[in-house]
């Protein structure tokens, strides 16, 4: 799982860094395929909507949302973990990406869900999914299946192969479109059907790595003929004790970064799904013929399509973030930084107002309205929510690379409470403009602290951004 160290051939003299590269140009490879995966993702939502019941939508809406509430939290910071990481040591020169620590941990957490999933079995099949086997199953498969995209979605954003990346995350879209799309079409029905496309996505996601591993291995010879590999040994004890030192703080930095951006993820996911999770289970089983927990998830996903639309630009912006860092850019960083919320600022107003103005006839043709209106405020609160949650996210790409992900942590942490508190208050009676006010407060708190958080963060030392070693 790791590659052998190497060093310069003459002492104190470093390998020029590789080029990569820009942040605009890795954003714009990677929004063809990401604007399409939103398209697909939103489609295969609508298109379930519309083919099944209100009560197997909304065991649909339920599945989907614990399955990628797990995923963000026990593989994305993995994901942020690699990326980060090796685009820092390519912008240093260094060849060789150690993959054991990462990897480790991604094993670790995918165990730990493992267990959980068989010690709850019961409490998962009859308690959330209305005893349906086969959603129980889907869970299951889906979750240790992208612990493998995830892993890869990491490796590629570090190497900035972008044009991969994009279509890894478009092959997942499309082949779970094809389930929906088949019972529309008259060639499959049900739930099961519908639900099996979440556990293929990932396996189908998986077959662009072939091509990304012949395009390293043809980069490859070239790297290495030029910077021999060095034994550890044979530089005497100190070298070989310096080495032991780095990998002993690689895995203390590794550990130390999932574990905050463990808490990040958790807490984002909490800020799009904990209304849902919260209407399902105080509604119980009257909810799934009522279809509320559908028509919640429905209003959320004002926020989840964008958000994967500019994932192009959250994945792109943390690497090349990381190589600044590296080399100690800080006006480079700054000015990425600002034009990044700026142009997600005017989304995000423009999105509000199209809300605002056509919000509520247009979310029915699209999604159905399952027995229930939507407000054109509420909907504008919304998408007023979804601009700042995605300035945040740059905000916290910059934390990130500036190995401030604790404080982010912190903050991301509070926002939630604060969130999930007001839903189990109850202090609004309509549970759905609950979430909507809920949203829009929550992500106007926390990107005060992230700003916060930003302002204070300045300009590390390189020494900080060094610390975290090989992942």
């Amino acid at each position: 799982m790791s590659t052998a160290p190497v060093a310069p051939p003459e002492p104190g003299s470093q390998p020029p860094p590789e080029k990569t590269p820009s942040f605009g140009s890795g954003a714009r490879v990677l929004s063809v395929g990401i604007a399409s995966t939103g398209i697909f993702t939103f489609a295969y939502l609508a298109t379930s909507s519309h083919v099944l019941s209100r009560r197997d939508y909304g065991l649909i809406s339920l599945c989907w949302a614990i399955m990628f509430v797990i995923l963000s939290v026990i593989y994305r910071p993995i994901e942020q973990l690699l990326s980060r990481t090796i685009a820092d040591r390519r912008a240093r020169g260094l060849h060789g990406h150690p993959l054991r620590v990462p990897a480790s941990i991604q094993l670790g957490f995918a165990a730990l869900f493992v267990a959980v999933a068989v010690l709850e079995r019961h409490a998962i099949r009859y308690g959330m999914f209305g005893g349906s086997a086969a959603l129980y199953w889907i869970l299951v498969v889906g979750v240790i299946a992208y612990a493998g995209s995830y892993f890869a979605r990491g490796w590629l954003a570090g190497h900035q192969y972008f044009a991969l990346y994009g279509g890894l995350v478009f092959l997942e879209s499309t082949s779970r479109f094809l389930f929906p799309l088949a019972v529309a079409i008259g060639i499959g029905s049900g739930l099961g059907t519908v639900g099996l496309g979440m556990a293929v996505a990932p396996f189908a996601s998986l077959s662009v790595m072939p091509f990304a591993i012949a395009r390293i291995r043809r980069a490859l010879p070239s790297a290495t003929s030029e910077i021999p590999v060095v034994d550890a040994a044979a530089e005497g004890p100190a070298h070989a004790q310096l080495e032991q030192a780095s990998a002993d703080l690689s895995l203390r930095h590794g550990t130390g970064f999932a574990v905050s951006v463990v808490g990040i993820m958790l807490s984002e996911q909490a800020l799009m799904n904990a209304g849902v999770l919260i209407v399902a289970a105080r509604a119980g089983a009257h909810d799934l013929n009522s279809g509320l927990t559908g028509f919640v998830f429905n209003v959320m996903l004002i926020v989840r399509a964008p958000l994967q639309l500019f994932q192009a630009i959250q994945t792109s912006i943390l690497p090349h973030l990381a190589g600044l860092q590296a080399r100690e850019s800080a006006a480079e960083f700054r000015r990425a930084i600002r034009t990044t919320v700026l142009v997600i600022a005017g989304f995000g107003l423009a999105v509000a107002l199209g809300l605002l103005a056509i919000g509520p006839p247009v979310m029915a043709l699209l999604l159905g309205d399952k027995g229930f209106d939507y407000g054109r405020v509420g909907l504008a609160l919304v998408g007023l929510g979804m601009g700042l949650h995605l300035v945040c996210g740059t905000l916290n790409q910059a934390a990130l690379a500036r190995g401030r992900a604790p404080a982010a942590a912190a903050a991301w942490l509070l926002a939630a409470t604060l969130f999930v508190a007001f839903q189990i208050a109850g202090v609004i009676a309509s549970e759905v403009t609950r979430v909507e006010v809920g949203y829009f407060g929550a992500t106007a708190v926390l990107c005060a602290m992230l700003v916060g958080v930003y302002r204070r963060g300045g300009a590390t030392a390189p020494a900080v951004a060094a610390a975290s070693g090989p992942a």
